[in-house]
Parts: C-alpha cells; structure tokens; sequence
C-alpha cells in the first residue's frame, strides 16, 4: 500500500486516541478522517469513497465496532477497504470474535506504532 495516497479513517469514542493516532499517520503522509462513533464513521465512509483503510475502536457508545464491521461488509461499495479492529480488551477470544465480525487485522491498545505501520503498509 503506498501510504502518500492512503486514506485512513480512525474511529474512535475517546478524543485524545484519534489525537494520537492522527498525529502518527499524518506525519507518515497518510491522509486521516475521524469519526467518535459509529454513525459518523458511515456518514464518512459514504462521503469519502476512498478511504481504504478503517480503524474501529471496539468499544463504542452508538455503534460497537463488532455491529460497525458487520455493516460496513454489507455495503457492496465498501467491500474493498480493509477494516483493522483497535481494542483495549486483551482477553482471551477477543481477537477471534473480531475477526469473526469483519476485521481484516487486529491491535489492541496501547497500539503499537510500528505494528500498525505494518499492518497499513501490508497489501490485501
């Protein structure tokens, strides 16, 4: 993936992780949208038709990430962007349950800069 036209959308409830995660991917020439839940982020999916690449957050007030991927894979214009699932749970199933849901890869939090750099540049 050539990460000077990649557009990433992070989705996330907490202001201070899309701060964060924004700050990271800009200054790695990734173009960010933000979304603090899950209603906004398919308001942004539906306008911005080539964001290729999503962060969801797991645990969201509106729309939980699990329902999110569930419905961002139901929308045939949206089936090529590849969904990464961010989550503070490390329990045990978790990484299966979102993978289950939609996720094409997965971090949990604290996220590791590098590891998600990796997970961005990986090709489908």
């Amino acid at each position: 993936m050539n990460s000077n036209k990649t557009k990433v959308l992070i989705i996330d409830d907490d202001e201070r992780n899309i701060f964060a995660l924004k700050a990271v991917l800009s200054a790695k020439n990734f173009t960010c949208f933000t979304a603090t839940g899950g209603i906004q982020a398919l308001e942004n999916l539906k306008e911005h038709k080539d964001i290729s690449v999503a962060l969801v957050d797991m645990m969201m007030p509106d729309i939980d990430g699990y329902e999110l991927m569930g419905l961002i894979r139901k929308i045939p214009a949206l089936e090529k962007i590849r969904l990464v699932a961010v989550t503070a749970q490390a329990m045990a199933g978790d990484k299966e349950k979102c993978f289950a849901a939609g996720a094409d890869a997965y971090i949990s939090k604290p996220v590791d800069i590098d590891k998600l750099l990796a997970i961005l540049h990986r090709e489908n």
